[in-house]
């Protein structure tokens, strides 16, 4: 079976995301019922793991080539075990908070020596942004928060973002009070393939983009400012204030913290490919695909689709999304395969992350 390659082309060593920037609402729903199943997560930050523990399955296998993202699901673990609530998101940088030094040292002896050292190290960073605010995407959005969008709006303009309004009134103040000819300048520069590349994701991720991500951001705003509404919109918030407001991250909310808190022992964490997994002969109800396949040209994305298939248990379901590589189940899986066209639909009208330009999700038959 060939390999992703990505393994060998992008840095795996440094925090990437420190949060998930993926919908996690979305995901669960898609997943659909799982009680007492498999599940496997592409782990990142690890939210949506810990998101997919809330759907009572056996186990979620949380897998990462990146030993750093799989340390952000371990420090999440300590936290849920050893912080409450609110301390949980002060720490996570959702909240203002004079204390996150504090907080963290409460969980080191929670974790294994090379993880704490790890984050001990990270410290600094962490008491002035949370530990969701350290990774390299994240450090993107504060150059822009801090250096960029106020060439382009004013605080109160930011801060009208997020009164709920109407669907009318959301247009109205989209087109006649944000979307200025700085701001669409600005757009065009900070948001273009090179500046992400290098700020915000690896190079190595644009390896197979075609056309423009400033173009592509331009269109999502639509979608996230005027179809959905700011006010209930966690990641917008993050990018625009740096904080969260009332609305939260499916796994953040306090609803759901003691259910996840008393689920943690089903999670099993694994540094290395989603390859790895499958070789083990292990079968799965269910698959966190995040957007790996944009990182794979499409002979690499059909070996490894297969190795999923391989891998998977009568009826089970592969959720992914593409921002700006077009990825669906190749032609050779027809037989074996089919597109939960509705599901897919819902999750597009309703997905806050609004970066990406397909959700797709597809079950075995």
């Amino acid at each position: 079976m060939k390999t992703a390659d990505i393994a060998s082309r992008a840095n795996f060593e440094a925090i990437r995301y420190a949060q998930l920037w993926e919908d996690a609402d979305v995901l669960i729903d898609a997943l659909g019922d799982q009680k007492d199943k498999t599940l496997v997560s592409i782990c990142s930050a690890g939210d949506n793991a810990l998101a997919m523990l809330l759907l009572d399955p056996k186990k979620v296998v949380a897998i990462d080539l990146s030993p750093a993202q799989i340390a952000c699901l371990e420090i999440r673990i300590a936290a849920y075990k050893n912080l409450d609530h609110l301390e949980f998101l002060e720490l996570m940088g959702a909240r203002v908070s004079t204390r996150r030094t504090e907080l963290l040292d409460r969980l080191l002896p929670d974790l294994d020596k090379k993880t704490a050292e790890f984050w001990s190290s990270q410290t600094a960073q962490v008491d002035e942004f949370g530990i969701g605010g350290v990774g390299k995407f994240e450090r993107y959005f504060q150059i822009f928060r801090k250096h960029v969008l106020p060439l382009a709006q004013s605080s109160a303009t930011i801060d009208e973002v997020f009164r709920s309004k109407s669907k009318e009134e959301r247009e109205h103040f989209f087109n006649k009070h944000w979307n200025n000819w700085r701001w669409k300048l600005l757009l065009k520069v900070f948001f273009s393939n090179f500046v992400m590349g290098r700020l915000g994701r690896d190079p190595a991720f644009f390896d197979h983009v075609e056309g423009s991500l400033a173009n592509h951001v331009a269109g999502r705003l639509n979608h996230a400012g005027i179809d959905l509404d700011p006010s209930e919109n966690p990641y917008l918030h993050y990018i625009l204030k740096g904080i969260q407001g009332k609305a939260l991250p499916l796994p953040w909310r306090e609803e759901h913290y003691s259910t996840i808190r008393d689920r943690l022992d089903r999670l099993e964490l694994r540094c290395g490919s989603l390859e790895a997994f499958v070789a083990t002969g292990e079968k799965a109800d269910g698959f966190n695909l995040s957007d790996i396949f944009e990182y794979m040209n499409e002979d690499v994305f059909t070996d490894v689709y297969r190795s999923i298939v391989n891998a998977s248990n009568p009826s089970a379901r592969l959720v992914y999304w593409n921002m700006m590589v077009p990825r669906r189940m190749p032609a050779v899986f027809k037989e074996n395969m089919k597109s939960l066209t509705e599901v897919e639909k819902k999750g597009k009208s309703m997905d806050k992350a609004f970066f990406y330009s397909d959700f797709v999700v597809e079950q075995v038959r």
